[in-house]
């Protein structure tokens, strides 16, 4: 398709000919409307499973939002079924993608320079009214261009109001040469800023704000009415401890609606090209995976650029935050604007206290290692433990005691202290430097464990713990050296 150069008109500058070509694809043979389908996906898993690995090895414990123990106790879904709906949701995206494209007119170029010059025509026209803005001032613009013309000659021109009687060129009408107005090198440069800057960057902003508004109220929806919570959006609320690969994990139809046809509408509202959708299709994956990531990295730009980010989406998927913090994923201004977000305060201790929570269950949920029953302690016949234990020193005893290995009343208490006893008969291999150093550390664990449990308190308060922790457990191996016998009553009659 080829346009020739107009008549030029009201005094303006004509706009140059042009001639549309379909444009050629970023990868041979491989149509861009199918490129801007896959990039996203790829993005999808490629950044999932960085942060999976992150998981798997452990990387940044520090900055977890969660433990291990918690992705296991606390979600009801497997990573099975989120993976398989995760792929199911992608193929419905990637169908609807392809009936989109069907659709979507041919991708072009040829029609930049002509489409500069239109925007380089409207600043000509926008100089106009600096003489009227300026006697309204009371600046008189016409004498003001006058004094300076010699010197700023386009600066005068700007406020005649784009009046460049200098500026003049030769154009071809009909095969016949015209005389014609000519932009200003200053017009073209700002015309080039609009459409290459100015321009893309309010689609993206129209498009984030639509993809914004159409799942911050139909997401709320979800929660507020009780029969799409329970038939759709429950499903996705059955990760309590969101993870990566877990952002997309949907009910079919409510990922087709909130995040399929959402980026969608937003797509079409917006005027993007196809490249540019390449790049905020993929942008917004990006973004929805880092927000269930699970991580509060103060290294990751996503979570900075906007108060929307890992920790604030994961207070949605608490149980006491499940009906705030609705906006996803860019911006928080529709929860502040309609009172849905946490107002709650700090949450540490919440989240400590789910990380305890789901420890125990972890703990009581492991294998023994051995087949003992805690029941078979009661059985009678305990000998030779019995006549064992009886005859066991006070520091067996004692050690037993400070150390509270836990083990049942009756059989196995004895059993411990009879084998206690014959460490320390063993001067050679055992002795009583083997269960001081056992002391110890019981002790040092027990007292970690306590801290765990308790409130968050200053750095200066649990420095001061710690420290008083290690001098108890340092006191407790002083005791089983014999150094304060009385605290633990060792019977220096037997050895």
């Amino acid at each position: 398709m080829a346009n020739t150069t107009s008549l030029p008109a009201a005094n303006l500058p004509p706009l140059p000919s042009y001639t549309i070509q379909p444009l050629p694809s970023l990868i041979p043979g491989f149509p861009d409307a199918y490129l801007t389908l896959a990039l996203p996906i790829l993005a999808y898993w490629a950044v999932s499973m960085l942060f999976h690995l992150v998981d798997e090895w452990d990387l940044f414990p520090q900055y977890r939002l969660h433990t291990p123990a918690e992705v296991l106790k606390r979600n009801h879904v497997s990573r099975w079924h989120v993976f398989r709906d995760v792929v199911l949701q992608q193929v419905i995206q990637t169908i609807f993608g392809v009936g989109l494209a069907l659709v979507d007119p041919e991708a072009t170029f040829g029609k930049e320079e002509h489409d500069i010059a239109v925007w380089a025509q409207r600043v000509r026209i926008a100089q106009r009214a600096i003489p009227a803005v300026l006697s309204t001032l009371g600046v008189d613009a016409a004498g003001l261009a006058n004094s300076i013309g010699g010197e700023h000659a386009m600066l005068a021109g700007a406020l005649s109001g784009g009046v460049y009687p200098e500026l003049a060129q030769t154009v071809f009408l009909s095969g016949q040469p015209i005389s014609a107005p000519a932009f200003a090198q200053w017009e073209l440069l700002v015309a080039k800023a609009v459409y290459h800057a100015c321009v893309p960057a309010l689609q993206f902003l129209l498009a984030i704000l639509v993809v914004d508004t159409w799942q911050y109220f139909l997401h709320r929806a979800m929660h507020m009415n009780k029969w799409l919570y329970t038939s759709f959006h429950a499903r996705h609320h059955r990760l309590y401890v969101p993870y990566a690969y877990g952002a997309l994990y949907n009910h079919p139809v409510e990922g087709f609606l909130l995040d399929t046809l959402g980026t969608g509408i937003a797509y079409l509202a917006s005027g993007m090209t196809v490249r540019q959708s390449m790049w905020f299709f993929t942008m917004s994956t990006i973004k929805t995976v880092d927000d269930h990531c699970g991580y509060a990295l103060p290294w990751d730009p996503l979570q900075h650029v906007t108060s929307n980010n890992a920790g604030y989406h994961d207070v949605h998927h608490q149980s006491w935050g499940i009906k705030t913090n609705f906006s996803q994923p860019f911006f928080t201004f529709w929860d502040g604007l309609l009172g849905t977000k946490w107002v709650g305060g700090d949450v540490s201790a919440r989240y400590e206290r789910a990380k305890l929570a789901a420890q125990k269950k972890l703990d009581a949920d492991a294998a023994p290692i051995t087949a003992s029953a805690p029941t078979e302690s009661a059985i009678c016949n305990t000998k030779p433990y019995q006549t064992e234990a009886s005859q066991a020193t006070s520091t067996a005893r004692s050690a037993q005691t400070v150390c509270e290995p836990r083990v049942p009343a009756g059989k196995a208490a004895q059993q411990a202290v009879g084998s206690r006893q014959q460490v320390l008969d063993d001067r050679q291999g055992g002795g009583i430097s083997v269960l001081a150093e056992e002391s110890a550390e019981e002790v040092r664990a027990r007292q970690n464990l306590q801290q765990r449990s308790l409130p968050r308190r200053s750095p200066r308060k649990r420095s001061t713990t710690s420290s008083g922790l290690k001098g108890f457990a340092d006191r407790v191996g002083e005791s089983l050296h014999g150094k304060s016998s009385g605290v633990l009553g060792v019977d220096s009659g037997r050895r």
